[in-house]
């Protein structure tokens, strides 16, 4: 349902703004369009930036390494307690 109404809504939208382009007013609605096509354009990139900008790095590898070893070697004790055990 949500899918035929943005269908409906983008031909309607399509329609309207090529008849507008056609009357005294396309100037008007050419500025708007370049605004807003600006505006969203850089918008997107100021995100991407500040996004890139405060994201801390991510670990290096040979540390994330050394962390699954270490598990690995606490899960083997683990399991060798528990083989004693029974």
């Amino acid at each position: 349902m949500v899918g035929w109404i943005l269908v409906v809504v983008s031909i309607i939208v399509i329609i309207v703004y090529t008849y507008i382009m056609f009357t005294p007013h396309w100037e008007i609605l050419t500025k708007i369009t370049l605004v807003v096509a600006i505006i969203g354009v850089f918008g997107i990139l100021g995100w991407i930036g500040y996004t890139l900008a405060t994201t801390p790095p991510p670990k290096p590898i040979e540390e994330i390494e050394k962390e699954i070893e270490e598990e690995l070697k606490k899960l083997e004790q683990e399991a060798k307690k528990e083989e004693k055990t029974t």
